[in-house]
């Protein structure tokens, strides 16, 4: 079971496959949302610019039937005639064509956006396979496909249908009226029968535009396993990742033991916790967090000063503060600088102690930590403690 739901596609695209498809030319687009917008465009481009064109138009011919002697026998003359009222026409013609023009082109736009690709323009010999047209023949996009053109032949042809029966007197009485009249009323119930059949293309247009889009990312979507790859390719092996981890957490933790015989003083909890401090004098600056650790880590930091001669005193709380609120190679919080110049001036003392120089050292044992530092103290909990560094006093 398992095997199958990851053979599933299940998960939507990620970034990198949608880009991946961008580059390969395949976007969504809705044909019939292009087709839409054209047509209204031509519509609408000739409501607005009806009737100076036909004015152009009809003064075009007015002029290309209207012929003098001149024309009529010197060629040179009549061709230039006819190519000036070509080129009126044209001109006259040209702003709606334009408009056409660029509609048909940014309308693909609207959906998927702009893209220019040169695998677009590569052949591609596996469209002449012919099984791979069978099987197009026959797959869910060609019954889809299907089902758009038999739905827009029903609309339109309904569409049509309602025009007809709508404006039959009309059309019969055409015959009737003036030649002016009866031309301006056939534009008239010619433009309205366009506008009806394309807000009926309107209709298949808002269907087809939401369709495209949930095609394309149903296509695009991935199985789990492909995620998974995926993650591996773009990120790295998440085994080999996690593996260089540990071996940067072990060698930082090696130069850290390698710090441990250079302290002045390891701090312990005593089982728990083992922070070693270092006090440089002259440095002009506070003690600092040489390694530190927990449990096991503790207990070799232990090790190490015992087997170095570095004194070890036992402050749980002092112990807990510095682990929580310190990181190696950092100056202690300022609000610890009285419990640790405690514990280093008896350091010093015992030094000059076993050197036979001064009488043995008291050990201390109430050091000043604030009860907001300590881990186990509620008060740490509930007024969390401003722990960066000053200078030294």
């Amino acid at each position: 079971m398992a095997e199958d739901s990851d053979a599933e596609k299940t998960e939507p695209a990620s970034a990198k496959r949608l880009e991946d498809a961008r580059k390969e030319g395949d976007v969504p687009r809705s044909r019939e949302l292009s087709t839409f917008v054209v047509l209204m465009t031509a519509g609408a481009g000739l409501w607005l610019t009806g009737a100076g064109l036909v004015r152009q138009l009809n003064a075009s011919m007015v002029s290309g039937l209207s012929l003098n002697r001149e024309q009529v026998f010197d060629t040179n003359v009549l061709i230039m005639r006819v190519a000036s009222d070509v080129g009126q026409v044209m001109l006259a013609c040209l702003p709606l064509a334009l408009a056409i023009m660029f509609v048909a082109v940014a309308s693909p736009l609207l959906i998927g956006g702009l893209l220019f690709t040169p695998s677009g323009f590569m052949p591609k010999f596996s469209k002449l396979n012919p099984a791979t047209g069978l099987v197009n023949m026959f797959s869910t996009n060609a019954l889809v496909e299907l089902g758009k053109a038999i739905a827009k032949t029903l609309v339109i042809g309904f569409v049509a249908y309602l025009v007809i029966k709508s404006q039959k007197d009309e059309v019969m009485t055409l015959a009737l009226e003036p030649l002016g009249s009866g031309v301006a009323h056939t534009i008239s119930l010619v433009g309205k029968a366009f506008l009806y059949i394309v807000g009926g293309l309107g209709i298949v247009a808002a269907i087809d535009a939401p369709y495209q889009m949930w095609h394309y990312a149903n296509k695009l979507k991935m199985t789990r396993q492909e995620m998974i790859q995926e993650s591996k390719e773009s990120d790295g092996n998440p085994q080999i990742k996690a593996k260089i981890r540990q071996l940067q957490r072990q060698m930082a933790q090696r130069r850290m033991m390698a710090d441990v015989p250079t302290a002045d003083v390891i701090v312990t909890n005593p089982t728990h916790y083992a922070v070693a401090l270092k006090y440089t004098d002259g440095a002009g600056g506070a003690p600092r967090v040489v390694a530190k650790g927990a449990d096991e880590v503790a207990a070799k930091i232990r090790e190490l000063a015992r087997e170095n001669n570095v004194p070890l005193l036992e402050a749980p709380p002092l112990a807990r503060a510095l682990h929580k609120h310190t990181e190696i190679g950092d100056e202690i919080p300022e609000a610890l600088y009285a419990a640790v110049a405690e514990v280093l001036a008896y350091v010093f003392q015992l030094r000059a102690y076993k050197q036979g120089g001064a009488a043995h050292p008291e050990r201390p044992t109430r050091l000043a930590v604030p009860d907001e530092l300590d881990p186990l103290n509620p008060a740490a909990q509930k007024n969390p403690p401003d722990t960066n560094n000053g200078a030294a006093p």
